[in-house]
């Protein structure tokens, strides 16, 4: 059976996140049923890099596909798009080595938050307007202190008795595009909220909420604080997952900026 490496992108929105579930609409779940209708195959694996939440999108969804069919990578990948939805659409389709796994080779992946400075006809599924005035100075010195190996257990509600809490994040940046603000980060796996989180932190610091210099402290001894500041699913996407042998270039942003 031939296993195939899919580049996907979607917008959150309707779904209930990434990984299938009974009674409710997830990307993989539709994604699957697009390569029934493409192949007439029933039995086959489908398996993401990343288990986005519901309501979070993806620039660069990674998936490999096992699955029987004589069709060519390129007749697959227009195939399966014929079969999908216009929020969910595959990008690219290769043939990849039997011993690929999407999610355990894996590297690094990174997320793209995108806060709006701005009321948006437009952008409202893929942005969080946030009103009040932000100290982007202060926030990319907050940011700074999520860098390194360190323990989010206070960031996630995964529990650290199932699973470790540990992430190494190789980076954190802030960057003002127009009246959109964007937050990337980048690291080898994500907890649950993770990111959110952060984000959800490095505003409350941007509105002189929160001291820059508080971060540590919420890292080292968990306290609740992050949670009740969870910053909305709808600006979040993956932005790239990256795998030995690639060279990245700088992280893709989403399309629509403000």
């Amino acid at each position: 059976m031939p296993r195939f490496k899919l580049r996907v992108e979607y917008a959150g929105t309707r779904y209930s996140g990434w990984q299938i579930q009974k009674n409710a609409r997830t990307v993989q779940g539709t994604l699957g049923e697009a390569v029934v209708a493409a192949t007439g195959e029933r039995t086959f694996e489908l398996y993401g890099a990343g288990r986005t939440d519901a309501g979070v999108h993806a620039l660069n969804q990674i998936a490999h596909l096992d699955v029987r069919t004589g069709l060519p990578p390129e007749g697959l990948r227009r195939r399966i798009n014929e079969a999908l939805p216009a929020d969910v659409n595959v990008l690219a389709v290769d043939k990849a080595p039997h011993k690929f796994h999407a999610r355990h080779h894996a590297i690094s992946r990174a997320y793209v938050y995108q806060i709006a400075q701005r009321r948006t006809a437009f952008a409202k599924p893929f942005v969080w307007w946030v009103k009040e005035p932000l100290d982007v100075a202060a926030m990319e010195s907050a940011a700074r202190l999520f860098v390194g190996r360190q323990d989010f257990q206070g960031f996630t509600d995964d529990d650290p008795e199932d699973k470790s809490t540990v992430v190494e994040v190789s980076l954190v940046t802030v960057a003002v595009h127009g009246d959109a603000l964007h937050v990337i980060v980048e690291g080898s796996h994500f907890l649950w909220k993770m990111v959110r989180r952060m984000v959800g932190v490095l505003v409350a610091v941007g509105r002189h909420d929160l001291a820059a210099s508080a971060v540590p402290a919420l890292l080292e001894s968990p306290n609740g604080i992050p949670a009740t500041l969870t910053a909305p699913a709808s600006g979040l996407f993956l932005a790239r997952v990256v795998y030995p042998g690639d060279r990245p270039g700088p992280v893709p942003l989403p399309p629509m900026t403000l």
